[in-house]
């Protein structure tokens, strides 16, 4: 299966002179709901992961880009990860400059990744604070849980700057939950029965007899901010919601240090819904203990990414953070991590957040809405939320208010769903926001759909109703991209990859067209707490529709 390649590095280089410093980061967010307990003792040991530059980053998205179109001669020859490697291994004086200034300050305690364009490395505090002038450590708690960041921008040499994107562990604030979060609601009308396996096998058309074969197909969720499952309760929830399917109880694989203490919701609901929809399929978990106090957790499992030569071929993620919270080199660096997975045929998929179109307060009686990311980069599939009309009764499906969308503010729309989006805003011109809510040239999202609303899960032991967020309808779209993956391996087909392209020339095919409701917004005198609403063809609300597995099979087996 997958293989992780960890290289220790020497640092062996001459010193170089420096004639000046460039600042990165010159908007810092402090943690609000963190308590500062105080500067860090300058012994206090950190692990910081610095991102070189890379080469070929227009190259690989336009190799991203013929490997994912259909109509492209290229279609499905996806790169192996020594091929990624070539491609967009930083120079050899990258490399050198890099390593000689943290030489100088005396790190040598450095590992690198197989692409080599990831070092991260461990020093002191105090060390850290002169390797980047201007940052100032310190400790922050938040309900018993500790980080350490910096309170003030960091600079690096200018003879370094031009070989870096950033450097991770300094600034950086894990959300309080894993996405916004997840809510348990009742429904209003009473008592409801609520989303099981047999459910969503019931609205998707999944059979009895739909479930994994394939040997080289595998599927994956991943972990963070102290979520974890537990084996018993995933053995548990089959037992209680699985007999009717063929299905693996156990993970095949952990990739990481799973925490101790309580299951987390969100984790127990990743790995049960994944593992009932793509059932039968070998799952792996990527999980994340602690809060990495120096390191923010995503940036580890992209790390870990880059690092394997095997991996799953789809990856469902709940996670996400507000674009303005981010920095734009660390979003454009992500986003090439995304591409570097795109193009070895790894089918990523992000929850679209739990929020509506979000709300930004931009001073007195002015408001925006507020993308979230990594669901606004073009390079992931982003998955919304439906609920069902009649909530007693398996019937067709409905916008579910909380499901994230909209259109980034740092991404311009790319090529693949122009049509599309241009169709949607044209069409619905009259109920559409005030333009200064969005940005009308983003990149739109999500772009596919599934029910998020009151959902059953089995967590520490103990079976829970009525959770409802993207987070569940992420892993339920991710198990049947599994199953068509199983079909198409089967054959002798390439595996899926990122699918936007393919998805967006589809126009809906084998999907079921939402086109009621619309999900929150800002609660101002402008929107009244409405963002987008659904309508015919795809919408920023819930993409192009939920699957209708049979249909979706047909259309994404062929070549």
């Amino acid at each position: 299966m997958g293989t992780i390649l960890l290289f220790f590095i020497p640092l062996l280089f001459s010193p170089l002179v420096f004639s000046g410093f460039l600042e990165y980061d010159q908007d810092v967010l402090l943690p609000q709901d963190w308590t500062h307990a105080g500067r860090v003792d300058p012994s206090e040991p950190l692990e910081l992961t610095f991102a070189l530059k890379q080469q070929n980053i227009d190259l690989l998205g336009e190799t991203l880009s013929r490997v994912s179109d259909p109509d492209s001669a290229q279609y499905g020859k996806h790169l192996s990860l020594q091929e990624v490697a070539s491609l967009v291994r930083p120079s050899e004086l990258t490399q050198k400059v890099v390593q000689r200034w943290l030489q100088t300050h005396g790190v040598s305690n450095c590992r690198t990744v197989h692409t080599q364009d990831f070092l991260q490395c461990t020093m002191t505090a105090e060390v850290a604070e002169v390797l980047l002038p201007g940052s100032r450590f310190n400790r922050y708690i938040r309900e018993g849980q500790s980080i350490v960041r910096s309170s003030a921008p960091y600079s690096v040499h200018d003879d370094v700057h031009q070989h870096l994107d950033f450097v991770g562990g300094l600034h950086r604030v894990p959300p309080r939950e894993k996405y916004v979060n997840l809510k348990q609601t009742r429904s209003k009308a009473g008592v409801h029965l609520g989303v099981t396996p047999a459910i969503l096998r019931a609205r998707y058309n999944l059979t009895a007899a739909d479930v994994g074969s394939a040997q080289n197909n595998s599927q994956a969720v991943a972990q963070f901010l102290e979520q974890y499952y537990h084996p018993a309760d995933l053995a548990e929830f089959m037992n209680m919601f699985g007999r009717t399917f063929q299905h693996r109880s156990e993970v095949d694989r952990v990739v990481g240090t799973q925490g101790g203490g309580k299951a987390g919701l969100e984790a127990s609901l990743d790995i049960e819904y994944i593992m009932s929809t793509g059932a039968n399929i070998s799952t792996w978990v990527f999980t994340n203990p602690g809060r990495h106090e120096s390191q923010e957790p995503f940036l580890q499992w992209m790390v870990l990414l880059s690092n394997m030569t095997g991996l799953p071929w789809v990856h469902t993620i709940s996670y996400g953070d507000d674009e303005d919270s981010l920095s734009a080199a660390y979003m454009m660096r992500i986003n090439t991590e995304f591409m570097k997975a795109g193009v070895r045929g790894i089918s990523l998929l992000f929850a679209s957040g739990d929020s509506g179109a979000g709300c930004r307060h931009l001073g007195k009686d002015q408001n925006t809405f507020r993308p979230s990311f990594p669901a606004s980069s073009p390079y992931v599939t982003t998955v919304g939320g439906t609920s069902f009309k009649n909530p007693f009764k398996v019937t067709y499906e409905v916008t579910h208010y909380i499901s994230g969308g909209g259109f980034s503010n740092v991404f311009k729309m790319p090529d693949y769903q122009a049509s599309a989006v241009e169709g949607y805003l044209k069409s619905v011109k009259v109920t559409l926001p005030p333009q200064s809510y969005f940005n009308t040239s983003g990149r739109a999202y999500p772009d596919i759909a599934a029910l998020s609303d009151n959902y059953w899960v089995v967590s520490n032991r103990v079976p829970i109703p009525w959770v409802s967020g993207t987070s569940a309808s992420t892993p339920v779209v991710g198990g049947m991209l599994s199953l068509i993956n199983g079909q198409r391996l089967a054959k002798g087909l390439p595996a899926l990859g990122f699918l936007n392209p393919r998805l967006y020339k589809h126009k809906g095919q084998g999907l079921f067209d939402v086109t009621e409701g619309c999900h929150l917004g800002c609660l101002d005198e402008q929107v009244q707490g409405k963002g987008f609403c659904a309508a015919p063809s795809w919408d920023p609300v819930t993409g192009w529709g939920t699957p209708n597995y049979p249909a979706l099979l047909a259309a994404l087996q062929s070549e």
